[in-house]
């Protein structure tokens, strides 16, 4: 690997306070206080107008190739005229703005405009109207939401899940007809609406699926949204310094692009320019075009993404030299980045511009706004996520055998929108919000050197002979194992007498391997496996590849792409008696004794 230095950026303090309780509970936070924040997120809208009306705001491709941009001032001129028209229909909490299309200018504008007034935006998962057959899971939405409005970008992509779910007289505007909702001239109610817009207006509801499947409306208040700015601000103040530059793919209906990213750029006086692109084969070309034109000065991306990159950057100097030129960050989020492709991005960094560049990570939840824990000092390894942010309290709570991270602080949602009784499950005795998900200390001896993610609590399981078994980290090491041909992986063995998976193969196996090939190739990752492994509860003794991949309508994936493991389980039921049945049948994978 290379020993080049790391370029250098600002970044703020990463110690931490910590407390033991004699029932085994332990609290974390910062020591240093959490800075002022704004009322609401369009107050940085209204001041980077003014301040630097001409300056870029948001870029999107147009139909001929070129930027379409829109400045500062322009976007804020727009959203206090498209608050007239919101508020002219007399929108509200209870009957708030849907977003079912992809992130688009007109997007931004709307739910800008949503916020500047005080009406939530509810933007929705594309899949649910574009992928799904049934539209379950949109109606559901509708009927948990109660939108008074509806927006789709393209009316021909998007008229048959409206027409399927949208109750009738619900209003719905296409994007060639987004022009009727600046008609208007903003008013004097447009900055009364603005001024009653406060911490505790809700700003967004953001759709979640639990272990059911059945989406959860994330209640996203204006203070959760400008608290974690002020969190990031304080953790990065590269932010700061430099106005930054993103080229982001990552969908608004999620709260890492449409929370996190779209914050930074907003907070900071930045730019956003929108990709289209996506980490899968005939996308990903279009965010080669984009990153080979615009250098971000901070980058965001899945491991998928990183990955899907890497061959393009190691073949084309062009976007080797404009992605690392100005790049201070590179940041990955949702699933553990293998080692093998962070230490390919710093050798490629250190023959390019001679430094390497800062990987950061961290943690966060649609229900945490998302910033809640940060690598802000640097990981030395990948599958770290750092230590609490300014301004959150972290209580690790002894749950079997394992802490269960729980968060308490401004950017923590009170709930969920017309769901109390999951409400209510959300938050433990001490008001912290439950994640679910398990954390252990790099180091229990050194509390300062960060926490590993652990495991979904859910997820965990016995075997008949009581050893339980961590299902994310042997996910996380079969995905290793197995990269790049397996995409996922689906651990099973409750109430049995060993582990075993149900595997689905990624898109890249699929074009490259044949289906004997993929065997064999899956046959010696589940060899390394049993060789490395110290016992039952980490040895995976059987697998199965699968030739369905996983189903939305069945729940079994989330728009976003993670898997259900209990959907699957329950979906699949048949396949996982396969795994055990003796004699063993002959499609099963046996993992060297």
């Amino acid at each position: 690997m290379s020993v080049a230095g790391l370029r250098r950026v600002a970044l703020g303090a990463a110690d931490v306070s910590v407390i033991r309780r004699d029932d085994g509970a332990v609290f974390l936070r910062s020591p240093h206080v959490l800075g002022p924040y704004p009322r609401n997120l369009t107050e940085r809208l209204e001041r980077w107008a003014r301040e630097a009306p001409e300056r870029a705001f948001a870029a999107q491709r147009d139909p001929a190739g070129g930027w379409r941009t829109l400045t500062y001032a322009e976007a804020h001129a727009r959203v206090r005229r498209i608050g007239e028209a919101l508020l002219a229909r007399g929108l509200s909490t209870e009957r708030p703005v849907a977003v079912l299309s992809e992130n688009s200018l007109e997007h931004l504008l709307l739910a800008l405009a949503a916020m500047h007034v005080g009406v939530p935006c509810a933007p929705v998962s594309p899949a649910y109207s574009l992928l799904s057959k049934d539209y379950a899971k949109l109606r559901y939405v509708f009927g948990l939401a109660t939108p008074g409005l509806v927006f789709a970008q393209d009316e021909a992509r998007f008229a048959k899940a409206i027409g399927a779910a949208v109750p009738k007289g619900t209003e719905v505007i296409f994007g060639e007809r987004f022009a009727s909702l600046e008609s208007l001239a903003p008013s004097a109610r447009v900055d009364e609406a603005h001024a009653r817009t406060g911490p505790d207006t809700i700003a967004k509801f953001l759709f979640t699926s639990g272990s059911t499947g059945e989406p959860k409306a994330v209640i996203n208040t204006q203070r959760m949204l400008c608290s974690n700015q002020q969190m990031l601000a304080q953790a990065l103040p590269y932010l700061t310094e430099v106005a930054p530059v993103l080229v982001d793919w990552l969908p608004w209906h999620h709260t890492a692009g449409g929370n996190h990213n779209i914050g930074i750029v907003l907070y900071h006086g930045g730019t956003l320019y929108i990709d289209e692109g996506k980490p899968v084969p005939g996308l990903i070309e279009k965010t080669v075009r984009n990153l080979r034109e615009v250098g971000p000065t901070i980058y965001f991306n899945v491991p998928r993404g990183y990955e899907a990159l890497l061959p393009h950057l190691r073949t084309d100097e062009v976007l080797r030299k404009t992605f690392f030129g100005r790049l201070g960050l590179m940041q990955y989020a949702a699933a553990v980045l293998p080692q093998p492709v962070w230490e390919a991005y710093e050798a490629l960094a250190a023959e390019t511009c001679g430094e390497r560049i800062l990987w950061i990570t961290g943690y966060g939840a649609t229900e945490t706004a998302p910033f809640a824990m940060s690598t802000n000092r640097g990981a030395a390894r990948a599958g770290t996520v750092g230590l609490p942010v300014d301004g959150l309290e972290m209580k690790l709570a002894p749950v079997n055998d394992k802490l269960e991270a729980r968060f308490r602080g401004p950017g923590i949602t009170p709930g969920y929108w017309r769901q109390p009784e999951l409400t209510r499950a959300a938050f433990d005795e001490e008001g912290y919000y439950r994640t679910g998900d398990a954390m252990s200390f790099l180091d229990p001896e050194d509390p300062a050197g960060g926490l590993e993610f652990d495991g979904r609590l859910a997820e965990d399981f016995k075997l008949t002979t009581g050893t339980w078994v961590s299902v994310g980290p042997l996910r996380a090491r079969l995905g290793a194992a197995g990269a790049p041909y397996v995409q996922d992986s689906v651990i099973t063995g409750h109430d049995r007498d060993e582990v075993c998976a149900l595997v689905f193969p990624s898109a890249q196996a699929s074009r490259e391997m044949t289906r004997d090939a993929l065997r064999v190739h899956l046959q010696r990752a589940l060899d390394r496996l049993a060789a490395d492994s110290t016992g039952s509860s980490n040895r995976i003794a059987r697998a199965l590849l699968l030739e369905e991949p996983p189903s939305i309508d069945a729940g079994e994936v989330t728009d976003k792409g993670s898997i259900n493991q209990r959907a699957v389980l329950r979906t699949r039921a048949d396949l996982v008696e396969i795994l055990y049945a003796e004699p063993r049948a002959p499609e099963v994978i046996v993992a060297a004794a």
